[in-house]
């Protein structure tokens, strides 16, 4: 079978885009006084979802290709250490988050990487397409948070 559909439709799929929303323009024109502000009790700030994303979608990534990878002790180790970022660990978190993203796709485009094999060292019969769309609705889903926090704290059309 010619797979190469597939992997298409899964990278544009982890990008963004058409029926789904950007990370870029949910976060475009975003104050910077808002990225730690509240948007409501109990919900996470945009800058903890930013992070929390970055953070386990590394995570997916390294656990896909890294023998011996150690992931973050849960749930802690999946959430930012640190309330409120400045403007430079903002900066950092965006750029780690697009860079992995990007290797997610990379490995999703690879042909030599067969995306339905199970991934040699890791658990529970894993695929390599399990963790790319698992990285897809993960990130999907806190988006969608990303997006009812602007619109709370009535910055959202």
């Amino acid at each position: 079978m010619d797979d190469g559909r597939l992997r298409k439709d899964v990278a544009d799929l982890l990008r963004g885009g058409s029926a789904h929303l950007t990370w870029e323009r949910a976060l475009e024109g975003l104050p910077p006084a808002q990225r730690a502000a509240s948007p409501r009790q109990g919900l996470h700030t945009i800058w903890e979802l930013v992070e929390h994303v970055r953070i386990a979608q590394e995570d997916i990534l390294r656990y896909a290709l890294v023998p011996g990878w150690k992931s973050p002790e849960w749930p802690a180790g999946y959430w930012p250490s640190v309330t409120e970022p400045t403007p430079k660990r903002w900066k950092a978190s965006l750029a780690a988050f697009r860079r992995d993203l990007e290797a997610v796709v990379t490995m999703v485009l690879d042909p030599k990487v067969e995306l339905t094999a199970v991934i040699p060292h890791g658990e529970g019969g894993h695929t390599y397409l399990r963790e790319a769309l698992l990285v897809a609705d993960h990130n999907a889903h806190h988006l969608g948070q990303v997006v009812v926090a602007r619109r709370l704290l009535g910055d959202w059309e």
